[in-house]
């Protein structure tokens, strides 16, 4: 089984507004209420591209039944962990004002709420899959990623972790299977300006230096890069298309690469499916169908640059 962790998952009400104005009443053109959250993207993009998963989590309030109504809806088992206190974030997004966004704090997380979630992935066990995704709440420990791999060291799972900052250097001694830097991010983790491919791999090569079997790197419109950990590099250009929506696009290319990795065992298959999904997504109104990603797999061209 495939399961997913947010700690942190919304209720994404994204509008657009003709012509904006600052300090005036503005009224939408048109608006979408979505589920939110890295986790629950990736959740609904491996439905629907036919992989069962369960998505963890907490909710709280009004928001969060909505949440996971919207979740199960897709055909997603929730799991989530009750918050009595509180409501789960609502983020509003201005979709066409240049990617301008208002999120929400969630609630806080109480330490028997987090013991709860940790019984939970108590269960997992060998060959199951886990994506860790996102940002934490305030509440809770900036090294909770790395105590969950620590916690399932010995069940030999497949580990993803798309993080930045200490949330992901802090799980590299746990070897995860994957992890998912955009550039920007690897070039903070090495103070470091990354603006090309080939600019990518030395440093790629380096997080697997510190214990990441494969690392993939997004690059927005220039496309990505793949380390594997059997020292295969690929590189992708971005598909040709219509960006309509940049949202969940990240977090559709590590659900597409599950989705290929799971079903072929093929690392080039996997990052081609990847690459696909996410450009998908971003063609997309909303997240990808797996229609949309078999129309742009067809025209993905992959290199392999050893």
């Amino acid at each position: 089984m495939i399961y997913t962790v947010t700690f942190n998952p919304s209720l994404d009400y994204i509008v657009s507004v003709d012509h904006f104005e600052l300090g005036m009443t503005n009224r939408t053109a048109s608006e979408l209420m979505l589920p939110g959250g890295k986790g629950i993207n990736v959740s609904i993009v491996l439905k629907q591209l036919g992989l069962d998963n369960t998505a963890l989590g907490f909710m709280a309030g009004f928001t969060g039944e909505e949440i996971v109504r919207k979740l199960e809806e897709s055909g997603v088992n929730a799991d989530f962990i009750r918050i009595s206190n509180g409501i789960s974030r609502i983020n509003v997004k201005l979709k066409n004002i240049d990617g301008t966004e208002i999120n929400g704090m969630g609630p806080e997380i109480a330490p028997d709420k987090l013991e709860e979630l940790l019984a939970q992935l108590d269960r997992l066990d060998k060959g199951d899959v886990l994506v860790l995704a996102g940002s934490i709440p305030k509440s809770m420990p900036d090294d909770i990623y790395r105590d969950i791999l620590q916690r399932l060291e010995s069940k030999e799972i497949m580990s993803v972790v798309d993080a930045t900052g200490d949330l992901l250097v802090n799980v590299l001694p746990y070897r995860p299977f994957l992890i998912k830097p955009n550039h920007h991010e690897l070039g903070e983790l090495f103070d470091v300006t990354i603006t090309t491919k080939q600019q990518v791999v030395p440093y790629a090569e380096k997080l697997q230096e510190k214990g990441a079997r494969n690392v993939l790197v997004s690059m927005g419109g220039q496309g990505a890069v793949f380390v594997s950990e059997t020292g295969e590099v690929y590189m992708a250009e971005a598909p040709e298309g219509e960006l309509k929506n940049s949202v969940g696009a990240g977090d559709s290319l590590v659900a597409g690469f599950v989705t290929g990795w799971v079903t072929k065992g093929d690392y080039e298959h996997a990052f081609r499916m990847g690459v696909s999904t996410g450009s998908a997504s971003a063609f997309s109104e909303n997240l990808a169908t797996k229609a949309e990603v078999d129309e742009v797999y067809a025209r993905c061209e992959v290199r392999y640059c050893n």
